[in-house]
């Protein structure tokens, strides 16, 4: 027979104590709002314009990267289109052309180039090929062409400048300071103030033309044309009537332009009546001389030895 149990005194049976988690008196660190985040909390904007500026940049980072993906990985051209069109459909469309550093070339005719697109999608437009056209325009000497998301393509035009009229085969056109022909000049509307080069090949002597009256610029506002004789040295026009003959060589002819500034500079050669001199001689200056209209011209060798 089993005794009653017994029981001890001053024990209890055991629990399971809680665990007990320290703490440290320290709130978790917050997290940080974004700086575009803080940029906009600062922009005195009313909620929904704030959001409806988030969707905007969204949809156009999203479009760029759309656009970047199907150029990087070459999908086939319908894949491509269709990826386009559907980025056109969602906004990303050519609706706006704006073309800036235009003056003297036809803005209509660069707007017509701009429209001229097999696809308004501003993911299609190819940039390349606007500028390849534009760069065949006379007065364009670089483009630049853009797209401004959502819908506006941008054109950014460098022209050339004027530097002389070229006459060639009866004809005369704008050329610039390299020569490069830029546009037809009409005889009922010809440009002030631009010299006239005349002969062969005078187009692709301009540049050094513009080096050659640099060296006397107190002749260069007389100079009212020049023509390249031989396809190798300048005979120059003054706006006073006479002509003045270089002799070859680009070093040559500049000594002897600089012997003619300083002579004319003591004795006023240019307005006194003379018609031609010529300097093509290292040690020789001879002039013609027309005494009266109507008389026969003289002409009279001077040995330079004051120069």
């Amino acid at each position: 027979m089993t005794g009653p149990a017994k029981i001890r005194r001053g024990t209890s049976p055991q629990r399971k104590r809680p665990t007990v988690t320290r703490s440290t008196g320290r709130r978790p660190a917050a997290k940080r709002p974004s700086t575009i985040a803080q940029a906009f909390a600062t922009i005195p904007l009313p909620a929904g314009m704030l959001r409806r500026i988030g969707n905007w940049v969204a949809g156009g980072a999203l479009a760029v990267g759309v656009v970047a993906g199907v150029l990087a990985m070459r999908l086939p051209q319908t894949i491509g289109t269709e990826i386009g069109e559907g980025i056109g459909a969602a906004g990303f469309r050519v609706r706006n052309i704006e073309i800036v550093g235009i003056d003297q070339a036809d803005r209509a005719a660069v707007y017509d180039v701009a429209v001229d697109q097999t696809s308004r999608a501003m993911p299609l437009v190819d940039l390349e090929a606007i500028r390849a056209r534009l760069m065949r325009f006379g007065w364009i000497a670089d483009a630049r062409v853009s797209r401004r998301l959502p819908d506006t393509l941008v054109i950014d035009i460098v022209e050339r400048r004027a530097a002389a009229i070229w006459q060639h085969k009866q004809k005369l056109a704008l050329i610039d300071r390299t020569g490069v022909v830029i546009a037809p000049v009409d005889l009922t509307a010809m440009p002030e103030n631009l010299p006239i080069v005349i002969g062969p090949g005078a187009n692709r002597q301009a540049a050094s033309l513009n080096v050659l009256m640099e060296t006397a610029p107190a002749l260069k506002p007389m100079l009212a044309g020049a023509s390249w004789i031989g396809d190798r040295r300048w005979d120059l026009r003054f706006q006073s009537g006479e002509t003045l003959a270089l002799p070859e060589g680009q070093e040559a002819a500049m000594a002897a332009l600089r012997k003619f500034t300083a002579m004319d500079g003591r004795a006023r050669l240019l307005g006194q009546g003379f018609v031609r001199f010529d300097m093509r001689m290292p040690d020789k200056f001879v002039v013609r001389v027309s005494r009266e209209p109507g008389h026969k011209v003289t002409e009279t060798a001077l040995v330079d030895k004051s120069i």
